[in-house]
């Protein structure tokens, strides 16, 4: 079960097919005996879409493991922050040796950005159907 990634959540919603689970991310310390006067123990509450055919088995208020495959969890981040660093880094470094002016190069790798997540915002159809979680009870 090491290429499985798991989070523990609550049932929030089924509409049709897709169960709303809520899940509680804690950081690594909050396990610690003085987390509570820390303010770098924290929580962060998070509402994840899960589609799944047994649907209508599932309630309200069931305690469930929202799970994704490793690689699932790796891609995710390959889409969301290497990518869009690479593409920073490469057109500052280009509009930088083309311009030499690094407002220029620094406002123009800032706005790649733009179309990137225009791009991934069209794909998300296709994104969903890689990137899938499912349910255990």
């Amino acid at each position: 079960m090491s290429n499985v990634i798991s989070h523990t959540g609550i049932i929030d919603s089924i509409d049709g097919g897709m169960v709303r689970v809520r899940i509680v991310q804690h950081s690594a310390c909050s396990s610690c005996k003085v987390a509570s006067y820390c303010n770098s123990a924290e929580s962060k509450e998070k509402i994840i879409n899960v589609r799944c055919t047994d649907a209508a088995e599932r309630h309200v208020g069931d305690t469930v493991m929202v799970m994704a495959a490793q690689a699932v969890g790796v891609k995710a981040v390959v889409v969301a922050f290497v990518v869009p660093l690479i593409l920073i880094l490469a057109t500052i470094a280009i509009v930088l040796l083309l311009t030499g002016k690094e407002l220029t190069a620094a406002l123009s790798g800032l706005a790649i950005l733009i179309p990137y997540y225009a791009i991934l915002y069209m794909l998300r159809p296709q994104l969903e159907r890689q990137l899938t979680f499912y349910l255990k009870n």
